[in-house]
């Protein structure tokens, strides 16, 4: 295997799914709201708003909706939390699917580990059972999967990586880490693991090929 590598560990939306940022700015656009306004909302008080809870499993849809409103009122906007839950589930990308299988084939171990909440159908919070059964099958590829809303930890913890990587009884610098967010790619690097942010699929597959020397 390459340079040491062994396991290759994946965020799941924005990564192998498409990312929810983009049916944020499509909303966003349509409400007639700033460009970037629910990540604007997000991002205050990363580790303890209503996001970062619901994550964490700790409120519930309900309480999220009217936490996340509050929130969105403090900057001058108006905008309901079940709304921006409904936008969260994305479209498989065909290609990582396919990546994640040469990866597999290749003798790589597999991990996920995905910022999600306890909405939709499944761990990738689908919007429909069809979606649903679509997402379980990727998600049966991983030899590990650990969701935030189970764990009770989320991206950027340093613990949710260390928990992957002593469930795999792989160290961190024996491993690939795939994930949208530069903010979650930090700790992982810290780590010792090879980040990769991914801005593309394209981008993110040239990347991940180059570091495990296979063609992707």
């Amino acid at each position: 295997m390459a340079d040491g590598i062994r396991a290759v560990l994946w965020d799941f939306g924005g990564v192998i799914t498409t990312s929810p940022f983009d049916a944020f700015n499509r909303y966003e656009e349509a409400r007639g709201l700033p460009r970037d306004a629910i990540r604007q909302i997000n991002a205050r008080n990363p580790d303890s708003n209503a996001w970062a809870r619901l994550e964490r499993d700790e409120i519930d849809a309900a309480e999220f909706d009217t936490l996340f409103a509050a929130e969105a009122a403090a900057l001058g906007l108006d905008l309901a939390g079940r709304e921006v839950l409904s936008l969260l589930s994305g479209d498989v990308r065909p290609r990582m699917v396919a990546a994640l299988d040469a990866c597999r084939a290749a003798g790589y171990a597999l991990g996920c580990i995905t910022n999600n909440a306890r909405i939709g159908h499944g761990a990738g919070m689908a919007g429909n059972e069809n979606q649903s059964a679509e997402i379980a099958a990727i998600l049966a590829r991983f030899d590990h999967v650990i969701e935030s809303s189970k764990a009770g930890l989320r991206k950027p913890d340093p613990r949710i990586y260390e928990l992957m990587c002593e469930t795999l009884a792989i160290p961190p610098e024996h491993c690939v880490y795939l994930d949208d967010l530069g903010i979650n790619c930090k700790p992982a690097a810290a780590l010792g693991m090879q980040a990769i942010k991914v801005t593309s699929e394209g981008q993110a597959l040239d990347d991940l090929g180059g570091l495990l020397g296979m063609a992707l």
